[in-house]
């Protein structure tokens, strides 16, 4: 149908194989099959050139429409591939939000106005089904703080953004709040407010409290960082929670860095690795590590 949208631009076969780089004969076999496939004639003669006939003309009318929308196309995919159109699907938890997704998708949006992302908030104990199916493209997970914790896991590349200490939550009261940081050994025998789910961030202080000699004793779940910092507050025991996680502090605890050992977990990005690359993913997953190095400083 272009080789037809030619003849009648052009007036004639000459001109169209010129303009096509075929030979006359060629464009002349190729209008001769289309006419054949539409059971109508579709050029009449006149004098040393052709016009449409009524059935030719209409076909090129929808050959005209073809090549817009065949335009329109390669636009739309030169604009995605190069990162300016798109949309990215990400998972993230609570305590990564505001510290890493949000200052993440503020820089994408300077770099890549066009780019759609569609946030969700999930479990961190398990959104990888959701990369590795394809639902999402990018979700951030809880990992051990071990380097071994990166690479390709259960079909899901992971990559470390930042290592998220834990650090020490007491009553303002507390003999230990003088001190600007403590051995988690010396809180073996307070009694602990809960500050996490079972899953690896509960995992990441059990470990820690296993290193130090011994295991906590909570009197107290509350699975909430601002609800364990107002239990801490009255007076019912001490907490860890972790640096992303103090964005609002009660003002009746004091926080103190922890040593001997440092209980921390690991925050990582996931990703297909087989996924084709996107520029706008790229630069979501720089601007993540950026947020990731400029977190909230230790008190």
């Amino acid at each position: 149908m272009q080789v037809l949208r030619a003849v009648v631009a052009g007036g004639s076969v000459t001109a169209a194989a010129a303009r096509l780089g075929y030979t006359p004969s060629a464009v002349s076999q190729q209008i001769a099959a289309l006419e054949k496939e539409a059971g109508a004639e579709l050029l009449e003669r006149v004098g040393r050139g052709v016009r449409p006939t009524a059935a030719g003309l209409l076909l090129t009318e929808h050959a005209d429409a073809i090549a817009r929308r065949v335009a329109e196309a390669e636009t739309a995919l030169a604009d995605l591939l190069a990162g300016r159109t798109g949309r990215l699907s990400v998972r993230y938890f609570a305590t990564a939000g505001a510290a890493l997704v949000a200052p993440a998708v503020a820089r994408l949006r300077e770099l890549h106005p066009g780019v759609q992302v569609e946030l969700r908030l999930a479990d961190p104990r398990d959104p990888l089904p959701d990369v590795r199916e394809g639902r999402a493209d990018l979700a951030l997970v809880v990992g051990r703080p071990e380097p071994a914790g990166e690479g390709v896991q259960d079909g899901v590349r992971l990559l470390r953004l930042l290592d998220d200490p834990y650090l020490a939550v007491l009553p303002k009261g507390h003999p230990l709040a003088a001190r600007r940081s403590l051995d988690l050994a010396e809180l073996a025998e307070e009694p602990w407010v809960g500050s996490e789910w079972p899953g690896p961030c509960l995992d990441a202080q059990l470990a820690a409290c296993a290193a130090a000699g011994f295991q906590p004793r909570f009197v107290v779940d509350s699975e909430d960082y601002v609800t364990a910092q107002g239990f801490v507050a009255a007076g019912l025991g001490v907490t860890l929670i972790p640096r992303l996680g103090l964005g609002g502090r009660h003002p009746d605890v004091v926080v103190r860095r922890l040593k001997a050992p440092e209980p921390s977990r690991t925050i990582l990005a996931a990703l297909r690795p087989a996924a084709p690359a996107q520029p706008a993913l790229t630069a979501f997953l720089e601007a993540l590590r950026e947020a990731a190095g400029s977190g909230p400083a230790l008190p």
